[in-house]
């Protein structure tokens, strides 16, 4: 099976998430949570950069996970430009 590319707007999605995500994190290290979320931090990098518009969905669950956030913030984030609380 042949993966269509990506649409602009997944690509603008996926963006809002690593942007999302990025805040999420505040001031924990990229490192810690990678690893809490069980990937690697180059990974993470690539997802807060923008330049992985569509990670697995158990990525996006181990990222809610370590970051406290619900996967229904994470999904409205994808589906409207809204912001994500930061890390307490």
């Amino acid at each position: 099976m042949v993966r269509q590319p990506l649409t602009a707007a997944q690509i603008a999605a996926g963006r809002r998430l690593g942007a999302a995500l990025r805040a999420a994190r505040a001031d924990r290290s990229l490192v810690d949570v990678a690893l809490a979320a069980g990937i690697s931090p180059e990974t993470l990098r690539k997802i807060e950069a923008g330049r992985l518009p569509a990670p697995a969905f158990g990525t996006v669950v181990g990222l809610s996970a370590a970051l406290d956030v619900s996967l229904a913030e994470l999904a409205e984030v994808w589906r409207a430009d809204l912001p994500v609380r930061q890390a307490s």
